[in-house]
């Protein structure tokens, strides 16, 4: 993975899902990312903490310990997984992805989606080798389905509707105050609060007005 130094995303991760551990260190004590980031190659970062296998979905397309049926039906998984892995988290982007596919774009599989996107969340905080920033974006995507469903639940126009509202800017100067709102509402809602990232985050936007 150490791969990453030379720039090259597509052996980046080509490797990762060849099984590539992200979180090996060198001599110097630095990950793949940690190394690629000091000399640069901040597209390759990007790839490495995005990344998320595949096996890690499907676990919870089986039924686990005492329960009858998965959390994920198993249709979901694959939509699902180009949405976790995407490295574009505009909210937009986020809801286009969501529309494209018939399967994910009803209120029964975000649902089911959602709730499995937060029990990853809690995994990637109470492991051992913490991972704040995939727990962000889990639960970040998370917050996003779930206003998805109330569109689909109350208005007329549904995801179209979403996307409109996240557009929308204000007459003054077209600034997206509801775009803008949301993302700062999930990151409100984020549940661990001695998160390091959550408390970098929370002293960068409470200063800043809308």
């Amino acid at each position: 993975i150490f791969r990453a130094n030379s720039g090259n995303k597509e052996i980046t991760w080509m490797m990762l899902e060849a099984g590539a551990e992200t979180d090996v260190v060198n001599s110097v004590g630095r990950t793949a990312a940690q190394m690629a980031a000091f000399v640069g190659q901040h597209d390759c970062v990007t790839v490495i903490n995005n990344f998320f296998p595949r096996e890690r979905l499907d676990y919870y397309t089986k039924p686990q310990g005492l329960d009858k049926e998965p959390k994920l039906p198993v249709k979901l998984a694959g939509p699902l997984h180009k949405i976790i892995t995407t490295t574009n988290m505009h909210p937009v982007k986020i809801v286009l992805l969501v529309k494209e596919n018939p399967l994910l774009a009803e209120v029964e599989a975000l649902q089911k989606c959602y709730r499995v996107l937060d029990l990853i969340c809690e995994k990637c905080m109470k492991q051992k080798d913490m991972n704040e920033v995939l727990a962000m974006k889990m639960h970040y995507i998370s917050c996003i389905f779930q206003k998805c469903i109330v569109f689909l639940k109350e208005r007329e126009d549904k995801l179209d509707g979403f996307i409109k509202s996240l557009l929308k800017g204000r007459d003054k100067d077209g600034f997206p105050v509801y775009q803008e709102k949301l993302i700062r509402e999930s990151i409100r809602k984020f549940p661990y609060c001695e998160a390091t990232l959550l408390q970098q985050l929370v002293r960068s936007i409470a200063p800043v007005e809308i």
